[in-house]
């Protein structure tokens, strides 16, 4: 089971890194998935999370407390603003466009109920 763990933490930790330079896709959830994927299967990639400079502190805050950092919360608002703006200006089934218009604010009502970090 070893390796499922480390598969796992690996594809999280790789797609959390694209996260950095691509716009859009988000880092936070994808290094806390790699935090925790790590911690059943490779600890000594988890403690490098934890002790990172400027994402080990969130990481921490969210197992601690599950808090969100408020810019994280702006930013991740914005970026669900404007996928439904998109969906409804560009060609896209119908059945899509009402389940985002329904998801996203459920998302994001639940994030912005987490505690500040």
């Amino acid at each position: 089971m070893k390796w499922h763990w480390r598969s796992i933490a690996s594809l999280a930790l790789g797609l959390g890194a694209l996260g950095v330079v691509l716009p859009g896709l988000p880092t936070t959830p994808f290094l806390l998935l790699a935090a925790w994927a790590g911690a059943r299967g490779w600890p000594q990639m988890e403690q490098r999370l934890l002790r990172h400079p400027k994402y080990g502190p969130v990481i921490i805050d969210w197992r601690e407390r599950r808090a969100v950092p408020r810019k994280a919360k702006w930013m991740a608002s914005a970026l669900m603003l404007s996928s439904l703006v998109s969906i409804w200006l560009l060609p896209a089934p119908m059945l899509l466009r009402w389940f985002l218009t329904l998801f996203l604010p459920c998302v994001a009502l639940w994030l912005w109920s987490r505690p500040n970090s």
